[in-house]
């Protein structure tokens, strides 16, 4: 029986496991007061499913649970935040019936994971549009003005000090002292910073001589578990700079970024200006939408550092309530609600109505093998 016929007949509520992997403190924490915004037509279907990976959804998941919570009281998902190389790994192993993860499927990982998926294919659902911040703590400065070269020298370890001439060059009457720079970086495996380090091979030449990889490629100065390790760590020192999905970026400063002959702020609108004008990656499944990205982008108004994250799901399922589980979690995550109730909560962009209608043909065609 094909899972679409569950369509909207499945939520999610939120178990104790959830709050203690994503260290949101108590479930009734993240089911919180406020009401979600939900699907008129959705319905509920007892059972639960469960997930694993990225941490930079950690805040959206929850908001898209909280959501499922308000309508349904009978089903469960977990979800483990212990990033999306961990997750992918969970994912391909079976361990768990879906992914979050901050980079689609390579395809090595796509075709080990068509054994787990019983010889269908598994698809990448971009669910999660949302700047990287470059944060920074530093005494007596608010905002920065850097170039993606300056940006790869420093998280190289080149620049050390914040009174650089390569920092004072774009950034004219701010008094920058002679403050050792410490740049924080994941040390897990992270899409977080594949897309971050992607950034800087497309966009920074000669000053990032380093391949796009979920592993920071070069002896840390420091490093953080996590999205929330790395704002914590860069928070609570002085001359500490990282990179963070952008709902964790709190009470930090942010750098505005150098695209072409201007410096980008990072907004909801900005990140999805380069959404937009990104191709879906060829060669992969029918039913697949991983994006290539441009992150070497000189267009005006752009704000080139963008994490697209995923979820990961397979074509077939063996059983038919984790079939029905997994595309009524999807349904939601992409529908109008979900898709605004995370913005609202963590400043990611919307998926265009265009891009729900294509990703949502994919949802439905989930099935059982």
């Amino acid at each position: 029986m094909q899972a679409s016929t569950y369509r909207r007949m499945s939520t999610i509520a939120l178990a104790g496991a959830v709050a203690l992997a994503t260290g949101c403190g108590s479930d009734n924490a993240v089911r919180g007061t406020a009401p979600v915004p939900v699907p008129a037509d959705l319905e509920c279907l007892s059972g639960s499913i469960s997930g694993a990976g990225s941490s930079a959804q950690e805040n959206a998941m929850q908001v898209w649970i909280a959501g499922y919570q308000t309508a349904c009281q009978d089903s469960l998902v977990f979800y483990d935040a212990i990033g999306s190389g961990g997750g992918r790994s969970q994912f391909i192993d079976g361990a768990v019936d879906f992914a979050g993860s901050d980079a689609a499927l390579d395809p090595e990982e796509t075709e080990e994971a068509r054994a787990r998926c019983h010889g269908s294919d598994p698809i990448n659902i971009p669910a999660y549009v949302v700047p990287i911040a470059v944060v920074f703590h530093l005494e007596g400065v608010d905002s920065l003005d850097l170039t993606p070269q300056t940006i790869a020298r420093i998280f190289g370890q080149e620049i050390t000090h914040w009174d650089d001439p390569a920092i004072a060059e774009t950034n004219p009457g701010v008094d920058l002292p002679h403050t050792p720079i410490t740049p924080v970086s994941r040390s897990d495996e992270s899409g977080t910073t594949e897309n971050f380090t992607a950034y800087l091979a497309a966009a920074a030449g000669d000053a990032w001589p380093h391949e796009a990889d979920g592993q920071w490629p070069i002896p840390a100065a420091e490093a953080g578990q996590g999205n929330s390790g790395v704002a914590q760590a860069v928070e609570g020192g002085n001359g500490t700079i990282g990179y963070v999905e952008a709902s964790h970026v709190g009470h930090m400063s942010t750098v505005r970024v150098g695209v072409g002959g201007e410096f980008v702020e990072l907004s909801p609108e900005s990140a999805a200006a380069v959404v937009a004008s990104s191709p879906e990656r060829e060669g992969g499944p029918e039913h697949d939408h991983a994006l290539e990205l441009d992150y070497g982008t000189t267009e005006a108004g752009t704000y080139p550092i963008v994490l697209v994250s995923y979820e990961i799901a397979c074509m077939e399922y063996a059983d038919e309530n984790e079939a029905a589980g997994v595309t009524a979690f999807l349904d939601y995550v992409i529908s109008e609600e979900g898709q605004q109730a995370a913005s609202d909560e963590t400043g990611s962009a919307p998926l265009s109505e265009e891009m729900r209608t294509k990703l949502q043909e994919s949802i439905d065609a989930i099935g059982v093998a």
